[in-house]
């Protein structure tokens, strides 16, 4: 019995160890295949995923803010640029020394009072904003006193160093670096350059490494947006305006100066303007350019162009005679000449020199209706000019219908009434009696310029449209000559030159219909000069008082203009006119 029992104790024994082991080898198999299935599933079935994650946290994609280009005008004045300024924080938590010495260092760099930023220091603990836009000069001041708790953070800023003198062309841009007026706006996509996503790859420190930024990233390009605008031009031309406007208390002007050649815009000048350095304090109605966002009935400055049309449809001769009677009755309307006077027996020439109203409607009541319609579409009106600077309005003509039903409306279209346009696109027109009979595409953009002057673009333009023969936009000029020499346009002479031109004083219409009796608008177009046509100059007030005509007004403001313009582009003097028999 007791060999028995030792026997089974003996057996139980020797059992033991191997169970345990095979038990150990069980669960060391399992283990093994438990880590050869997680192994498994991070690297074939989840490793996309885990390598995403992974880079995740070790890249980091970047859109660094690249500079606008610079804007300038024809001779290379920059009108606009970016610049490096820099805003000013305090942490005066981190001051080391007291809140009294670092105003007071800060003080006469800031130009502000110790006493005032002590004040602004005490109002919290961290992150108090003390100044913005500070130059590169300033900041370099005051990095270099080696305060603790300052920081100066860096960013762009739009500058405009002429400030208001091509607000009117230029625009602005606001906090956020976006065009919102002028060229700024229109050619957003020619002055932002290619911005390209960087990606970085973090140390475990958090470390950035640069080792991924494609060559040359940090070398942008030098290209310039080139205007045709002159400032030179445009500074005398605002000059010129901006002393009629206060002598008759005018509400607003414009003055145009255009390269009847090509279209290209020397000089565009509305008034009052406002300064793009500091846009938000400006009136948002000033930042809209009226010389091409608001209509008016141009009046007499339309008459050469009708003379134009008369000439080329050939139902009028230069030596045509029309009885000027001082009233004229178009069915129930009656039309007067703005002296009430009647001239008797007229030209062409001596209907502009006196700016006969009469002698305009019986001028045009010898095309019919519907050739005299269709000469306006052909001259574009009713229609918009796809100018290059944004926010231009499209002219208004009544529909044909109406227009040949209503004897009164080609009437009152003969001496520049009952439709409207912009000034740009008035002045448009004039070109054509400039250069020959062309209708050009007024533009501003030159095209994109490197620092060396070599061209990179330049835009297309539509090609001039043939509308007038040379020989009659010639007469028309010679026409027009006459106003100034001995018409209402005499304040525009200049000596040793033949100046073309044609004053306007138009009854100012009310959107409720009708004309305001006390509103008008002056207006005179010259073209410099007659024996080689070239420039139109055009200037527009608006609402001025007192003895305020065309002649009296916008006249001095285009022969100052002219001036300048001469002087210049050193113009030289009118050949002597060659009396003929």
């Amino acid at each position: 019995m007791q060999n028995s029992k030792l026997k089974t104790q003996n057996s139980t024994h020797f059992q033991r160890p191997g169970f345990r082991l095979l038990l150990i080898w069980v669960i060391m198999m399992a283990g093994s295949f438990g880590l050869l299935f997680n192994l498994y599933r991070l690297q074939v079935v989840i490793s996309p995923s885990l390598e995403e994650k992974a880079r995740q946290q070790q890249m980091i994609y970047m859109r660094p803010f690249i500079p606008r280009r610079p804007i300038v005008d024809r001779n290379g004045n920059v009108l606009a640029v970016d610049r490096r300024v820099y805003t000013l924080y305090v942490h005066p938590k981190l001051f080391k020394l007291s809140k009294v010495t670092i105003a007071t260092q800060l003080a006469p760099i800031l130009d502000k009072s110790s006493t005032d930023l002590e004040t602004l220091f005490n109002k919290r603990n961290t992150g108090i904003q003390v100044s913005g836009s500070l130059t590169e000069d300033t900041a370099n001041k005051i990095a270099q006193l080696s305060l603790d708790g300052i920081e100066l953070i860096p960013k762009y800023s739009r500058l405009y160093p002429q400030q208001e003198l091509a607000a009117d062309v230029v625009g602005y841009v606001n906090v956020d670096h976006q065009g919102q007026a002028g060229i700024e706006y229109s050619q957003e996509k020619l002055l932002e350059r290619e911005i390209r996503t960087l990606r970085m790859s973090r140390a475990g420190n958090g470390t950035l490494m640069p080792d991924h930024i494609p060559e040359g990233f940090l070398h942008s390009d030098d290209l310039r947006l080139q205007l045709t605008l002159d400032s030179r031009l445009q500074r005398a031309a605002r000059s010129a305006l901006k002393q009629k406007i206060k002598e008759f208390n005018a509400k607003r002007g414009t003055v145009i100066v255009m390269d009847a050649l090509d279209g290209s815009l020397l000089v565009l000048v509305s008034e009052p303007t406002y300064n793009p350095n500091q846009y938000s304090t400006s009136e948002i109605s000033l930042f809209k350019n009226w010389a091409l966002a608001d209509l008016y009935e141009p009046g007499s400055t339309f008459k050469p162009l009708n003379v134009a049309i008369a000439l080329e449809s050939g139902v009028v001769r230069p030596d045509s005679l029309f009885n000027d009677t001082g009233s004229i009755q178009i069915g129930r309307w009656p039309i007067a000449n703005y002296d009430k006077k009647a001239h008797g027996m007229i030209n062409p020439a001596q209907i502009l020199q006196h700016s006969s109203n009469v002698g305009m409607v019986r001028m045009m009541q010898q095309m019919q209706p519907e050739v005299y319609y269709g000469w306006l579409e052909r001259l574009g009106l009713g229609q918009r000019l796809e100018t290059d600077l944004p926010f231009e309005t499209a002219g208004q003509l009544k529909n044909q219908r109406k227009f040949t039903s209503s004897p009164i409306e080609p009437a009152t279209t003969a001496f520049g009434q009952g439709f409207s346009l912009t000034p740009l696109q008035l002045a448009q027109l004039h070109a054509t009696l400039a250069n020959g009979g062309k209708l050009v595409m007024p533009y501003m953009v030159q095209g994109l310029f490197d620092s060396q002057g070599q061209l990179y673009w330049q835009p297309r333009l539509s090609a001039p449209r043939p509308i007038f023969s040379p020989e009659t936009s010639q007469k028309v000029l010679e026409m027009m000559e006459t106003v100034v020499s001995q018409g209402t346009g005499k304040t525009a002479q200049i000596s040793g030159y033949r100046v073309a031109g044609k004053t306007g004083t138009a009854q100012k219409a009310s959107p409720t219909g009708g004309y305001f009796t006390n509103a008008k608008i002056t207006s005179f177009v010259g073209i410099l000069s007659v024996d080689s046509p070239r420039y139109v100059v055009m200037a527009v007030v608006d609402e001025p008082k007192g003895n305020a005509f065309g002649s009296t007004v916008a006249a001095p403001i285009v022969k100052s203009v002219m001036e300048a313009l001469i002087a210049i582009e050193q113009i030289p003097p009118s050949q002597p006119k060659v009396a003929t028999e």
